[in-house]
């Protein structure tokens, strides 16, 4: 039963990546690159290439992820790689098909409104069923741990950047659209995703405290504080309290069902962090120090 539950839940996952990716470049083709309006990211970047190449714009969202989807497999695990080789191909695929057809609107407000939503709803679809059709955000999840930098001041800032040569290359006009783009999209992805970027907190009253706490810290690189509880039935618990982005979400609950299915999780979302959180290198060295002082 459990094998089959697995599944379905991946059966599910693909379908959301499917249609998510679907969504995604319809937005584009249709509705946001007739009228010379970029996305953020890969996406953007490619544009901009292919409207001064003329190279096929899914060959090149593809090829440019590549290194992105590299540095995603190494910090959250073998089944993002899966899931995000699989929604980029396809979303490249699927881009170079809408090509051919006609565009909905040649009104640039128009498209901004409708290609950023439909963009926003298509994304947040691939990244709830945990894979990507923008690389970026992984990256920005490993430069994040360790800087100062929220994941979403560092999309943010890169996003910034694309859009000021959109200005120099397009005009100014279309990097202001642009921009007015991305804000609907992120908008949208927050809400359909339940925040691209935006913190968790997790909750796991679990008797396998020490081995669920060393996966997430070695596959996600979070540490994590471990407090002892008492269940009214259960008796004494451990409980791990934890901070995580939305995208290492899909992680943990691989590490939960694979170590220790019993354990009771609850996620929350956070409104603000203040203070240095999860993003120091010695933790790594502490946590060595500890194992070696333990054998």
């Amino acid at each position: 039963m459990k094998y089959k539950s697995k599944e379905i839940k991946l059966f599910i996952d693909f379908l959301g990546m499917t249609l998510g990716s679907l969504l995604a470049a319809f937005a584009l083709q249709e509705f946001l690159i007739p009228n010379s309006i970029l996305d953020g990211g890969v996406a953007g970047i490619s544009i901009i290439i292919h409207k001064l190449s003329k190279i096929n714009l899914g060959l090149l969202v593809f090829l440019i992820n590549i290194p992105f989807i590299y540095v995603g497999y190494k910090n959250l695990g073998k089944q993002f790689l899966l899931k995000a080789l699989y929604s980029i191909a396809l979303f490249s695929l699927l881009l170079e098909m809408f090509a051919s057809s006609p565009a909905l609107t040649g009104d640039p407000l128009l498209g901004l409104v409708y290609g950023g939503a439909l963009l926003g709803i298509g994304v947040g679809l691939v990244i709830r069923s945990g894979g990507c059709v923008d690389g970026t955000e992984s990256v920005a999840i490993v430069i994040s741990k360790n800087t100062s930098f929220s994941v979403g001041q560092i999309v943010l800032l890169f996003n910034m950047i694309i859009f000021g040569t959109a200005g120099f290359i397009f005009g100014i006009d279309r990097a202001l659209y642009s921009l007015l783009t991305y804000v609907i999209t992120f908008k949208v992805i927050d809400f359909v995703s339940e925040g691209l970027t935006q913190a968790k907190e997790i909750m796991i009253i679990t008797d396998h405290s020490d081995k669920i706490s060393n996966l997430i810290y070695e596959r996600l690189g979070r540490t994590c504080t471990i407090m002892k509880g008492s269940g009214l039935i259960s008796g004494k618990k451990d409980i791990i309290y934890v901070v995580l982005t939305r995208l290492e979400l899909p992680e943990l609950r691989r590490i939960i069902n694979d170590e220790d299915n019993s354990a009771f999780v609850t996620v929350s979302d956070i409104s603000e962090i203040i203070g240095n959180h999860i993003k120091s290198t010695k933790a790594k060295n502490t946590l060595k120090k500890k194992r070696k002082i333990t054998k």
